[in-house]
């Protein structure tokens, strides 16, 4: 069980890292003239070829009917933590920089914790030393966010090179330092933003699928293949070039492939591993990771100047997620989560006066 534990810490920490590098690609083939639908609908086909034998081989006699019921959950889980939140998402990312959009994820935990409260997922007991260590946690995690987004406070660390290395930025001066509009600016937080509460939802809602299907393999390639079909049918009204759809080796084919090799099937199915034994709060409480990678990136490659701002901001939000973290840990609350959410659910269910001829153990058995 520690193993697993320390597990998780290790996973999470990949997957963060692989996020950080499919926003800095991302952010350049956009900028190179990558269409955002094409490149959804590519990378998830190219994860559920990948992950679709290993799905059939592996989790053929484990995999329950898939019901009607079932196959609609995943699909509309896939509109929330695909096809909504990564369009939108890297629709506000082309008026903004990935230091900002990572920025902006970190309102990913508070709000999962929010939902995660309300659906009783998680409990927060101020009586005791760990429900304050993650409340004070989550509140440490937002004010980081707000403080590294909103307060400059001047240059802290000079430009490690005269110019950037990457210049992927529409500049009115020859250095190619980054400068964007005020109102893009704002119009691409507000649209990351948007993306980052579909995210949330996506990670509860993961969770209380597992329970109606705990094939993570299966259930991962269900979600790329949704992803691409429903981005298909909106490429329909608005990729209809098909100059679009050529590729090229080009940056704009190492990102699709990156993200739909390591990304979409790898990384998807690592982080449903990990939601399904440590809970969505958990997955979520890493996020504020992925604003220091970028953030040192950006500044190496992209030559965006560090303010004061941002290294005070970085600190209290590593602060305050090893703080909801150690509050997870002491209350020891690893897997109970998912089954707290599971007697909700039957709970509403008997309370719909649904009939049938279960016994009381087998309706815990039965899917969600």
């Amino acid at each position: 069980m520690a193993m697993k534990s320390g597990l998780s810490y290790l996973v999470m920490v990949m997957v963060q890292l692989a996020y950080g590098l499919s926003n800095i690609l991302v952010k350049i083939a956009l900028a190179r003239g990558l269409n955002l639908l094409v490149f959804t609908i590519y990378r998830h086909l190219i994860a559920t070829v990948l992950l679709g034998p290993f799905a059939y081989v592996l989790e053929r006699k484990q995999l329950p009917l898939l019901s009607f019921k079932v196959l609609a959950e995943i699909f509309i889980l896939s509109s929330f933590g695909t096809t909504v939140h990564l369009n939108v998402y890297y629709t506000g990312l082309a008026y903004t920089s990935p230091t900002v959009a990572g920025a902006m994820s970190n309102v990913i935990p508070g709000m999962t914790f929010l939902i995660a409260v309300i659906l009783g997922m998680e409990t927060v007991k101020l009586k005791t030393a760990g429900g304050r260590a993650k409340l004070l946690g989550m509140l440490a995690c937002i004010s980081g966010s707000l403080l590294f987004t909103f307060w400059k406070g001047g240059f802290m660390l000079p430009s490690f090179f005269e110019r950037p290395i990457i210049n992927i930025y529409v500049t009115g001066n020859h250095q190619g330092v980054p400068r964007h509009h005020q109102e893009s600016w704002i119009k691409g937080s507000v649209l990351i933003l948007l993306s980052d509460i579909a995210f949330s939802a996506w990670l509860i809602f993961q969770a209380v699928l597992y329970k109606a299907l705990p094939a993570r393999l299966s259930l991962t390639t269900l979600i790329c293949f949704f992803a691409s079909f429903q981005s298909s049918v909106l490429a329909l009204f608005f990729a209809r070039d098909p100059g679009m759809w050529k590729l090229d080796w080009n940056m704009q084919l190492l990102t699709i492939l990156y993200c739909g090799v390591v990304i979409s099937a790898f990384i998807y199915y690592l982080q449903t591993w990990c939601i399904s034994h440590r809970g969505p709060v958990f997955a979520a409480m890493f996020s504020p990771l992925l604003l220091v990678i970028v953030s040192i990136f950006s500044a190496i490659a992209f030559k965006e100047q560090l303010h004061l701002g941002s290294l005070v901001g970085a600190v209290i939000i590593v602060m305050g997620l090893y703080a909801v973290l150690w509050g997870k840990t002491k209350e020891g609350v690893a897997d109970s989560p998912l089954e707290k959410l599971q007697t909700i659910i039957h709970s509403d269910d008997c309370n719909c006066g649904e009939m049938n001829s279960t016994t009381p153990s087998e309706k815990k058995m039965e899917l969600p």
